[in-house]
């Protein structure tokens, strides 16, 4: 009895690649922990920054998500822990860099398990056991927040925001005055706490000190029309008007076509012209406003008339600026002005353009909806302060989510190694080779601790000496490390505080990252997908020369 060969079936197009097995989840952790590489020293307040340069501009940045964005990482397991720090960028706003970090950590102590023949479904559902046993213990340490205090609620949310701005360009001499700025700020709002309602505005030259508050609207000067110089400048009680409608001398051929039998009605049509227009400007002026904003633009017949009747006008305002002004002043935006009602117009105690370094602002202040507030933001290289805008976009996050959020905990490595101290424990309960994976998830956890003494040239093995030693006695739940005097310390008490729902986040984000690239055996790349992509680049080529 003979037996034919079977025919090699080709199932995928040729020039697929595809790559498969152990080998395969080794690479996926090896691309994944080089991202990490890139940004673990820009952890803790002596992190070291970034100089990412795209061909166009130069960023300088320690945040996380900012430099995982600009990295353009291009391996699809790698892509993985950018997307998990964006998320915790848009959820949270601050932790990215501890997420990311966390989550190559797991995938380095899963490394072993996977070279000795471990199934990784073994190792994500002993991961998972971990993640749940550690989430369950901050839930019991996690201590909460007493919010009946307005004083003391305020107190403890700076210290929130100082410590989220310690690790920052910005958190030396200057995070107490950045800190109470970021707390004012985000308690201007109403229950909604929207960050889009604070804005920030940067203005080159001067000194970081010289940034200021306005606890209300501030915009930079809108493009102007001649009469402008005419108009006054401030006002003390005015009222406001926010329109959505274009002031300008419109020619009505270009919205109808009209047929003249006579030459001597032309002179009707454009007096018609005039009278619409003017019909708008002086209904508005009737309303009694003092102070005109439109999305739209208010041409240079409107501004001369507004000056000639001491109004100030600004058009084009931008669409969150006016935003910002309607929920201050409680105006509303209006797209016709047949009828303006006493309702409709916003008011604050002063309204003034003011000069701040080269630029020109239109500050409304004393507004009765502050609702919202505005940080202008000053300082040297335009780098500079664009991380500046950066670091304060986190802290203000922070102190919003522990708003929110009802507990805090203690930061500088306390939380992580408290964890890990209790997942050692656990372990010991558990038999097989779940307890050897436990035990590596909780020595994972204690690369925070071990990162924020390298970054800061301590020596990290004898840190994480004492801090074990610590975590093993009762009353050492909150010890970290302490970058002031080179030791541990008890960061509870020195008041390195941040809410636990950034740490429980970051725990979660980073187990479901690296269980997710765990679970990956095969890589399949489709050279049609390549193509389509070149096609793509030179379609856009094309595109780009015709449009010149």
């Amino acid at each position: 009895m003979s037996y034919m060969m079977q025919p090699s079936i080709i199932l995928l197009k040729d020039g697929t690649d595809t790559s498969q097995g152990t080998g395969q989840l080794l690479s996926n952790i090896d691309a994944c922990y080089a991202v990490v590489d890139v940004v673990k020293t820009t952890l803790g307040p002596r992190g070291m920054d970034k100089l990412i340069h795209d061909g166009r501009r130069a960023t300088i940045s320690n945040d996380g998500a900012t430099i995982v964005k600009l990295l353009d990482v291009v391996h699809p397991a790698a892509k993985l822990l950018v997307d998990i720090a964006k998320s915790q960028d848009s959820e949270v706003g601050d932790g990215t860099t501890t997420t990311t970090v966390l989550a190559g950590e797991f995938l380095k102590e899963a490394r072993p398990f996977i070279e000795e023949g471990v199934h990784p479904q073994l190792i994500i559902k002993a991961y998972r056991e971990a993640c749940r046993v550690a989430l369950k213990r901050l839930e019991e340490i996690a201590v909460p927040v007493d919010k009946t205090d307005i004083e003391k609620t305020k107190d403890l949310l700076r210290k929130i925001a100082r410590t989220s701005l310690s690790s920052k360009l910005i958190g030396g001499i200057e995070s107490d005055h950045f800190s109470s700025m970021v707390v004012d700020a985000v308690l201007s709002l109403d229950e909604d706490l929207d960050i889009d309602l604070v804005g920030v505005k940067q203005v080159p030259g001067g000194s970081m000190q010289e940034s200021f508050l306005v606890s209300g609207v501030a915009f930079k000067k809108t493009f102007s029309y001649a009469g402008f110089e005419q108009q006054p400048k401030k006002f003390v009680n005015p009222k406001i008007v926010t329109l959505n409608i274009e002031l300008e001398l419109k020619a009505e051929k270009d919205n109808a076509e009209i047929k003249l039998n006579d030459p001597e009605q032309y002179q009707s049509i454009i007096d018609a012209e005039w009278k619409i227009i003017y019909d708008k400007l002086e209904k508005i002026v009737s309303s009694g406003a003092k102070v005109v904003l439109s999305k739209k633009a208010i041409g240079d017949l409107a501004t001369q008339y507004f000056a000639d009747r001491g109004i100030f006008c600004a058009g084009r305002v931008a669409e969150d600026d006016l935003l910002r002004v309607t929920k201050a002043t409680g105006s509303k935006v209006l797209t016709t002005v047949s009828k303006i009602a006493d309702d409709d117009l916003g008011a604050c105690e002063l309204f003034e353009e003011r000069q701040v370094g080269n630029e020109r602002y239109n500050i409304f202040t004393g507004c009765p909806h502050a609702k919202t507030a505005t940080i202008i933001l000053r300082g040297g290289a335009e780098q500079f302060i664009a991380e500046a805008e950066r670091s304060l976009h986190d802290a203000i996050m922070v102190v919003r989510r522990t708003l929110k959020n009802t507990s805090i905990v203690a930061g500088g490595g306390a939380v992580e190694m408290d964890l890990s101290a209790h997942l050692k424990n656990y372990a010991r309960s558990i038999k097989g080779k779940s307890q050897l994976i436990i035990l590596a998830f909780a020595k994972a956890l204690e690369v925070i601790p071990r990162q924020l003494s390298e970054n800061a040239g301590f020596d990290a093995t004898n840190i994480l000496n004492k801090l074990r030693k610590k975590h093993q006695e009762k009353d050492g739940v909150w010890y970290g490390v302490d970058m002031k005097t080179e030791d541990v310390a008890d960061n509870f008490n020195n008041f390195v505080w941040e809410p636990s729902l950034i740490k429980r986040n970051a725990l979660v984000s980073a187990i479901e990252a690296a269980t997710l690239i765990l679970s990956v055996d095969e890589t399949v790349k489709n050279p049609e997908s390549e193509q389509q992509q070149h096609d793509a680049q030179r379609n856009a080529a094309m595109f780009g020369k015709n449009a010149k």
